[in-house]
């Protein structure tokens, strides 16, 4: 038993130290830029040596999809959400009100996550995991869409669910790449509301 509670409190521990670990770096990330954080500054402010570093992460860019993952995680569940409330169907405008006004757009991790962008494109090996984890959010489009194609029509020059799905997180990129220059969250939000609708319809659909 003894053992056990000792087992069990050396993983809370773990998984305290690896949150305590992610926090900081989001902070010192946001703050520099990614390309211009050290292993040591993560540690130091997070109040932890490089070997508690390096017993959860092997690198930065490991802490990074970390940190990624959980952001796109928690805009899938978002998204995914907001789109299933329907039924069968999808109310397209209905939909995209419900995405925008709940989607996350944090625009200090929208600096992080365009710094580590630009490191990600001179490597193709992290490239191709940030792709991975960019299909996700595609995914969970994709499939709430295609469920909703027999009962919602959707415009064919998008094709498939699928190239709806890139359509839709193509304006997301867009609009948050304007609310990283003009910080308008409030603005964003609408733009975006706009801009979805008027792909996933005819246009007219928003009055």
């Amino acid at each position: 038993m003894a053992l056990k509670a000792t087992a069990g409190r050396v993983t809370r521990r773990r998984v305290r130290t690896r949150a305590n670990l992610l926090d900081a770096a989001f902070a010192v990330f946001a703050a520099k830029g990614f390309g211009r954080v050290s292993i040591e500054e993560v540690c130091e402010a997070a109040g932890y040596s490089r070997g508690a570093f390096y017993s959860n992460f092997d690198s930065l860019d490991e802490l990074f999809f970390a940190l990624y993952r959980d952001r796109a995680d928690l805009i899938a569940e978002q998204v995914a959400g907001a789109l299933a409330q329907d039924g069968p169907a999808l109310d397209v405008p209905a939909a995209v009100d419900r995405v925008t006004e709940v989607l996350l757009l944090d625009r200090d991790w929208l600096l992080v996550k365009t710094d580590f962008l630009v490191h990600a494109a001179r490597d193709p090996e992290v490239a191709g995991a940030l792709l991975e984890h960019r299909a996700r959010l595609r995914r969970a489009i994709a499939g709430r869409l295609a469920r909703a194609r027999g009962h919602t029509a959707l415009p064919a020059v998008l094709g498939d669910a699928e190239g709806a799905a890139h359509a839709v997180v193509a304006a997301y990129d867009g609009v948050t790449t304007q609310l990283l220059l003009d910080r308008d969250v409030e603005h964003a939000r609408v733009w975006l509301g706009q801009l979805l609708t008027a792909l996933l319809t005819d246009g007219s659909a928003r009055q």
